[in-house]
């Protein structure tokens, strides 16, 4: 995203845009990809309340949240850009309050790693996570990311 200090986060979080919602879709390669025909569509204030109960010492992932949403409205998977999109969202709403503070820097991109959109950006979480006794290794030379080791020791199990 860009301008974020420009954009009202909340304002975001908040709006539905008619979701929650379904969609058929009816190519092949998706079809195999995801497992099925049925991607569901959940609204970005639901990503943030899942956020929200990750606790201390435990972190989840975008995937783990789609897969849930996925399970608990009967859909094959849940849409992936816009779940990115919306965790973002999640992210940036809470950073722009002053209350009521969602997680963020628990949930994390797939094979746990660290998210660069996040405020702040990969140092911010680095630290955050460091602070809550995680440890956080470097992969890459070039494209150098960062993950949370061993995360899947401290997955919250969502159900």
């Amino acid at each position: 995203m860009a301008n974020e200090d420009k954009k009202d986060f909340n304002a975001m979080l908040h709006n539905s845009k008619d979701m929650p919602k379904f969609q058929i879709i009816t190519d092949e390669k998706s079809i195999e990809k995801y497992g099925g025909d049925k991607m569901y569509f959940a609204p970005p204030i639901a990503y943030d309340k899942i956020m929200k109960q990750i606790p201390f010492g435990k972190v989840t992932t975008v995937g783990e949240i789609r897969e849930y949403f996925a399970k608990l409205n009967n859909a094959d998977f849940t849409e992936p850009i816009t779940a990115g999109i919306f965790v973002s969202i999640a992210a940036w709403a809470s950073y722009q309050r002053t209350e009521d503070i969602t997680p963020y820097w628990r949930t994390l991109k797939a094979n746990g790693e660290l998210n660069p959109k996040y405020p702040g950006g990969v140092d911010a979480q680095k630290k955050i996570l460091e602070e809550e006794g995680h440890t956080i290794i470097q992969k890459g030379r070039k494209n150098i990311k960062y993950y949370v080791k061993d995360y899947e020791q401290f997955l919250l199990k969502l159900n």
